[in-house]
């Protein structure tokens, strides 16, 4: 399927690794420039020269971190200088586990940065450019926590819920302008935020990683952790003209695991 999208820019977070990169490059393959953002180092440069090797696109970088209350006037100085964007995806990594019973008020302040404020600051400020060209696609990975918490991740629970709300809210007051908003609720993928999950719960439980990991995988109807290009599939979907119908929905991508409607 032709997406259409070949020739427009998009803004993608998270991107040095993981599910970002899988994002990145789905995106890159359909002919978009890029702008890709995480908080630097040598993985961003590196996936930034293959994505330009690879698919012959323009492809720029910009060093933020989520957890700071710069990065979204970082980020957006950065798209304004690339000639703005048409698409955005956020995403960023998560915050640690805790008891749901033992937090700290400092970690919910950095949580709600990371998972919420950050996003919310970059895609309202990059809006009013969509509005005018009457056009836009603002895609967030998520979590399939939103819907169904999970004890250990209290503070991703709380900072993703309130980014949802946010989202439910922003895309009904902008879909007449051609512009749409949806997320990802994303399960089990082979990451590195998946294995520091799953080597947190090992360690906690006294257990062996694998049988932690096979505890997971008999917890997914589909019996297996997925692959980020498997998501990246239906992002690329979420930001084509084929999707302009599609706006304020929270899409489980996640082999079956949620139970709840």
């Amino acid at each position: 399927m032709d997406l259409s999208i070949a020739g427009r820019t998009a803004l993608v977070g998270g991107a040095s690794s993981g599910l970002g990169a899988a994002v990145a490059e789905a995106l890159a393959a359909e002919g978009c420039r890029l702008l890709l953002w995480s908080r630097g180092g040598k993985g961003l440069e590196t996936v930034a020269a293959d994505l330009r090797d690879r698919h012959a696109v323009e492809v720029r970088s910009v060093a933020a971190d989520a957890a700071d209350p710069e990065a979204p006037d970082r980020v957006v100085a950065a798209a304004e200088d690339a000639g703005g964007v048409d698409i955005v995806v956020l995403n960023a990594g998560g915050p640690p586990t805790s008891d749901p019973l033992n937090t700290e008020g400092e970690a919910w302040r950095r949580a709600f940065q990371l998972l919420s404020i950050t996003h919310i600051g970059i895609a309202s400020s990059l809006i009013p450019r969509m509005r005018d060209q009457r056009w836009g696609r603002i895609v967030a990975l998520m979590s399939s926590v939103v819907r169904e918490p999970i004890p250990a991740l209290v503070y991703s629970t709380a900072g993703r819920s309130a980014l949802a709300g946010w989202m439910k809210t922003a895309a009904s007051e902008v879909a007449a302008d051609g512009i749409t908003i949806n997320g990802i609720l994303t399960g089990r993928f082979s990451t590195p935020r998946i294995e520091e999950i799953d080597r947190d719960r090992a360690r906690r439980e006294g257990r062996p990683l694998e049988d932690v990991r096979a505890d997971a995988r008999r917890a997914i109807p589909a019996r297996r952790y997925g692959d980020p290009a498997e998501l990246a599939a239906v992002v690329a979907f979420l930001c084509s003209d084929a999707a302009s119908y599609v706006t304020g929905t929270f899409i489980p991508v996640d082999g079956g695991m949620l139970r709840a409607t």
